[in-house]
């Protein structure tokens, strides 16, 4: 039987401890507060990084890892027994993570199998958990890829933001860059769409109205294509995650919680503090 290392990176937004429990590694982005370098989720802690973020007077920056730090990952593994490896990371039209993680590849001791997850955050850590189920219900390697790559097609990813300001000034807004936000009050749903790319969804007057929207359509997926397994998330918001999870089950949605988990610093750089969203798919 074969021995299948899994590795991710930091913006699967799962705890170090919850990956050490899964056996999967996990290589961190960073945080950049001026000349202040951070580890996601090892260094910078949400908690911390969202009460540095309400005080500084700079904006902080990200950077991904390199692919020399993935070589260290995948050498690591290789030395501890995996005959093959699959590493599952953010979209790669998000972050350079994903060709970092593809070099080393080349020239890893053991075969590597890199996964564009298309998604960010919450969702890649569905992807993640479902990979591990595959790898310990006996799977190989190619049969972990595929199992994410399953997961990656049919995971959906939304959210609502308090302010476009932090993923305009990050670059990341994709097609959500265009949105009219300075209008008063309008609160924009954004997801994640199938390419990787962030775009608008609906624009909703009113976070209350927003939420609703959300709820109401996730409830509708789950009446199409049956019970769902989700995950919700939020940006130092852990009220706003019970206000979608009420709203979600008031409309009726056929869903099996997976997690409720915070947004991590990477991620939040782009997010803002106050962002709520959910991450599902069909159990099938």
């Amino acid at each position: 039987m074969q021995h299948i290392g899994i590795v991710t990176d930091s913006t699967c937004d799962l705890q170090p401890a919850e990956l050490a429990r899964l056996q999967v590694a996990m290589v961190p982005l960073t945080i950049h507060f001026g000349d202040e370098h951070s580890r996601d989720w090892i260094d910078l802690t949400p908690d911390r990084f969202y009460a540095k973020l309400a005080t500084s007077p700079v904006l902080p920056t990200t950077s991904q890892p390199s692919p020399a730090e993935f070589g260290v990952v995948y050498q690591s593994l290789a030395d501890a027994g995996a005959d093959e490896i699959v590493s599952i990371h953010l979209s790669a039209a998000l972050s350079g993570t994903l060709q970092s993680a593809t070099l080393a590849a080349k020239s890893a001791p053991v075969p590597v199998r890199v996964v564009d997850s298309k998604r960010v955050s919450q969702a890649t850590g569905l992807i993640v958990k479902e990979a591990v189920k595959a790898r310990d219900a006996g799977a190989d390697a190619r049969g972990v890829e595929e199992r994410a790559l399953e997961i990656s097609a049919t995971c959906r990813l939304y959210f609502l933001l308090d302010t476009l300001e932090f993923l305009v000034k990050g670059g990341r807004a994709g097609k959500a860059a265009g949105l009219a936000a300075s209008l008063l009050n309008i609160k924009p749903v954004l997801r994640v769409n199938d390419d990787g790319v962030i775009e608008p969804f609906k624009k909703v007057r009113g976070r209350q109205q927003a939420l609703a929207a959300l709820a109401a359509h996730f409830a509708e997926d789950s009446r199409e294509n049956g019970r769902m397994r989700a995950a919700l998330l939020h940006a130092s918001c852990p009220d706003g995650a019970r206000d979608l999870e009420n709203a979600i089950s008031a409309a009726g949605a056929d869903v099996e919680w997976d997690s409720h988990g915070s947004i991590g610093a990477v991620v939040g750089v782009y997010t803002g503090p106050g962002a709520v969203g959910c991450a599902y798919f069909p159990i099938g």
